[in-house]
């Protein structure tokens, strides 16, 4: 663990850079409780470096979430977590995300398309490369392009879909 707590701290670090300002869990608090999730009673055998920060990307979205719902109790409004969906590719135009919604939308993503959720949470919330993402997936770059692409259109219209609801 010492060995990949740096990169933890540093993962947990630019996932609440794009929180509000006034979000009240920190990057060590983040990384602690994906440890103790890490190290429970089930330890997988880890495949490789992506493979192991893929599961703490997930563990940490989990987190996240989970603190975005305990502290916003209304289903959607102004003091839920924000995000920005397109960290790893900048647009012109910088987009802030309910992390609720988010959430809610790479669910259904997952419905549609397993793989298209899958390359999202590593890119998005482990920060993967694409050629990292294509190594853990087994897939080729070309094939996780697409699927980035794709994948945050249908994001941002189910975001924005929620918005308006």
């Amino acid at each position: 663990m010492p060995l990949v707590y740096a990169e933890l701290r540093r993962l947990a670090h630019h996932y609440l850079q794009r929180e509000r300002s006034n979000h009240t869990l920190q990057s060590t608090a983040l990384v602690h409780e994906a440890y103790l999730r890490l190290a429970g009673e089930n330890v997988p055998q880890w495949q490789n470096r992506a493979h192991f920060f893929g599961i703490a990307a997930h563990l940490m979205r989990q987190i996240l979430v989970e603190h975005a719902r305990s502290h916003a109790a209304a289903k959607r409004g102004g003091s839920a977590c924000k995000l920005t969906l397109d960290e790893a590719v900048a647009l012109p135009e910088r987009v802030d995300v309910d992390l609720v919604a988010l959430d809610d939308a790479l669910k259904n993503l997952a419905k549609l398309d397993e793989q298209q959720s899958r390359i999202v949470e590593l890119r998005f919330f482990a920060g993967l490369t694409i050629e990292d993402t294509s190594e853990v997936l087994g897939i080729s770059a070309a094939t996780v392009k697409r699927d980035w692409m794709s994948a945050r259109a249908y994001l941002y219209r189910e975001i924005d879909r929620s918005a308006r609801i």
